[in-house]
């Protein structure tokens, strides 16, 4: 089993999940992908790892991504020949290890929806602009689908795991001035205070990442569709969360929301059958 299947495997994350919709070869290629993204992500994240070996990790995949860069590693190789081979540009890679590298700073804020945005557009639609080159995508439409269904995926991700977050090195993704607009404080996310005012704050955040779901469905192009199966069944399973959170009334501190293998399963397949 190559670096990357090993990777992948080990994650058992729903993106990988939906990745049972793609026909052999560019299954294949998201693995690589995919392993591309847990490697950048745990290198930002894992608080096992040093932090002098996080900065030089991360450093190493930018020099791949930059002109004459070399790999280090097989996973370095099989990324850049993905790349080359799809013709994707260097900086969607190098864009979404900067959004990554930015978490390296645990106790950095986010003032308004603007500056969050910018974080999930690195971390999440650049994720989706270079997974619909792998998928085969030829409308130019896909890549504004690509970019909503970005910002609303890591919308749900932030307000899932706001309690997580927060038990690891207080990091916190909800914007200050949203916080500030239903006078929930920082100090009450801390205290995991959860109020009328808690869950008015989360259905806000709610609405806005369904915005972004509305829009990627309205920029679905129909040439695609069959092309974005893969990025349809995560869409229906995240919305689903998402859907699951706001009828719960967002009990985020003391549990991870997700979804029963069986539903997953029926997402997968009204997105294969174009349902």
């Amino acid at each position: 089993m190559s670096e990357a299947a090993t990777i992948t495997q080990k994650a058992k994350s729903n993106l990988a999940f939906a990745f049972l919709c793609l026909p052999k070869d560019r299954r294949d290629d998201m693995v690589t992908f995919y392993a591309f993204c847990r490697v950048i992500d745990d290198l930002a994240d894992d608080p096992d790892i040093p932090m002098v070996e996080k900065r030089a990790g991360l450093d190493s995949w930018i020099q791949c991504f930059k002109q004459g860069g070399k790999a280090e590693t097989p996973l370095q190789s099989e990324t850049l020949q993905l790349q080359d081979h799809y013709q994707i540009d260097n900086q969607l890679f190098l864009d979404l290890i900067e959004g990554c590298e930015s978490d390296l700073h645990p106790h950095r804020r986010f003032n308004n929806w603007d500056e969050l945005k910018d974080y999930t557009y690195k971390v999440a639609s650049c994720v989706g602009l270079i997974s619909i080159e792998i998928f085969g995508c030829t409308n130019q439409q896909s890549k504004k689908y690509a970019i909503a269904l970005g910002h609303a995926l890591q919308i749900t991700n932030i307000l899932r795991d706001v309690g997580e977050d927060l038990d690891d090195n207080v990091r916190i993704y909800l914007p200050i001035g949203d916080m500030t607009r239903f006078q929930y404080t920082e100090r009450d996310l801390i205290d995991k205070v959860h109020d009328h005012r808690f869950v008015a704050m989360m259905n806000y955040l709610a609405d806005r990442a369904e915005t972004y779901y509305q829009e990627a469905v309205d920029n679905l192009p129909e040439c695609d569709k069959r092309a974005l199966r893969a990025a349809e069944g995560m869409r229906k399973i995240y919305h689903g969360i998402l859907k699951k959170m706001r009828e719960d009334n967002f009990k985020v501190f003391h549990q991870r929301y997700s979804l029963s293998k069986p539903k997953k399963l029926l997402h997968l397949v009204s997105s294969q059958l174009g349902l």
